[in-house]
């Protein structure tokens, strides 16, 4: 299994949330719903976008676009932070895309679906660089957990208020609405590494594949080096420590004009690919 240093290979194609301590045991108390940031809500439940629209342009030719980055770590691994430490570096970001124009607007991208559908996403942006975000399983497994017991009333596949692009993240990766008990603590680990092991499988003998852990010392300059962003003053960069304990709610309260709504509309609406996970 590859450790946290750079993945390095050649390119054979022609593409929650951020750590945080140790939480208390979980409680089962749900999101209240004016709690919930507008992006995570299904579409009916969203007013209609102020965004003006970008030209959309088809999958076809996406590949035109200027790279881009997307995250595929899981929740819970530092989303919140590798996203905002990059609108400070004057990239636009949408953490989580839940349409066509928020992956063509943004220059780099996390969270949901991104984790569950970057071998998708890697076809519809062969340019595009990947970062995998890992963390140490003694820690995110608690972290997971108090974000499920919070999340899970939402995920209902019939009742829940999330966006279906979310649920349908959350049922691939961790078997929301098909396990009987998602947040069990084996089921949390065997979801964890079966998730890494299908990124370093696919990933393996390419160069576009950087693996970081946010919570160590230096991370956020291995990342702008990866991105090719970086100088001679900021090799040694860390990621500011975001999104702590129960906070799960810090990216919807950072302002930020480079922003870019998951629910982004353009020429085609609030559209999102026709791919199948």
């Amino acid at each position: 299994m590859p450790d946290n240093a750079n993945i390095a290979a050649s390119h054979t194609q022609a593409h929650g949330s951020s750590y945080d301590d140790k939480p208390a045991k979980p409680q089962c108390d749900s999101i209240k719903l004016n709690e919930i940031g507008p992006n995570l809500l299904e579409p009916s439940a969203i007013e209609p976008s102020a965004t003006k629209p970008n030209a959309l342009k088809h999958e076809s030719v996406v590949a035109e676009q200027k790279q881009k980055v997307i995250f595929i770590g899981l929740p819970r691994t530092g989303t919140t932070s590798v996203s905002v430490a990059l609108l400070e570096q004057g990239l636009k970001v949408a953490h989580m895309a839940f349409t066509k124009e928020a992956f063509v607007q943004a220059d780099a991208i996390s969270d949901a679906p991104c984790f569950s559908d970057f071998k998708q996403l890697d076809e519809l942006f062969p340019k595009a660089k990947f970062v995998y975000l890992d963390r140490e399983l003694d820690s995110w497994v608690p972290s997971m957990q108090m974000l499920l017991s919070r999340m899970l009333p939402h995920l209902d596949a019939k009742i829940g208020r999330f966006h279906p692009i979310m649920k349908r993240s959350f049922r691939h990766t961790f078997g929301v609405g098909v396990v009987e008990n998602p947040q069990d603590e084996q089921h949390l680990i065997d979801c964890y590494q079966h998730h890494k092991t299908e990124v370093f499988n696919y990933f393996a003998g390419r160069q576009d594949l950087l693996s970081i852990d946010v919570s160590q010392q230096g991370a956020l300059g291995q990342l702008l080096a990866f991105m090719e962003l970086t100088s001679a003053e900021n090799h040694n960069l860390s990621f500011p420590k975001l999104n702590v304990g129960r906070n799960v709610a810090s990216w919807d309260e950072y302002k930020h004009p480079n922003k870019i709504s998951a629910n982004a509309a353009g020429p085609e609406k609030r559209k999102y690919f026709d791919y199948k996970v």
